[in-house]
């Protein structure tokens, strides 16, 4: 994979990871005034597609969503799946 590609995957991860942050941030402060939420369907969106290290961190910096197992459990296993996939996809560059 070529410099730009790996350029271009980082700049995607980081983005994913900025919006899942940023999701949760945005709902928890929805619960707190009592407006409309987004849907918990919403908030694993952008952790399955790539940022589940902004989920987890936004999880756990605006203590939302920490006591649903499947968010507590579910952001790390996406976040140990990823890392993995990188990891595979490092090794397989460096062959």
């Amino acid at each position: 994979m070529s410099a730009e590609l790996w350029q271009m995957l980082g700049l995607y991860l980081l983005a994913a990871n900025l919006a899942a942050f940023l999701l949760m941030g945005a709902d928890k402060r929805r619960a707190r005034r009592g407006s409309w939420r987004l849907s918990e369907r919403a908030l694993f969106l952008f952790p399955v597609l790539g940022g589940a290290l902004g989920g987890l961190l936004g999880m756990r910096a605006f203590h939302h969503k920490t006591k649903h197992w499947y968010f507590r459990w579910g952001f790390v296993l996406l976040l140990l799946l990823q890392l993995a996939g990188l990891l595979l996809l490092f090794r397989s560059q460096m062959r």
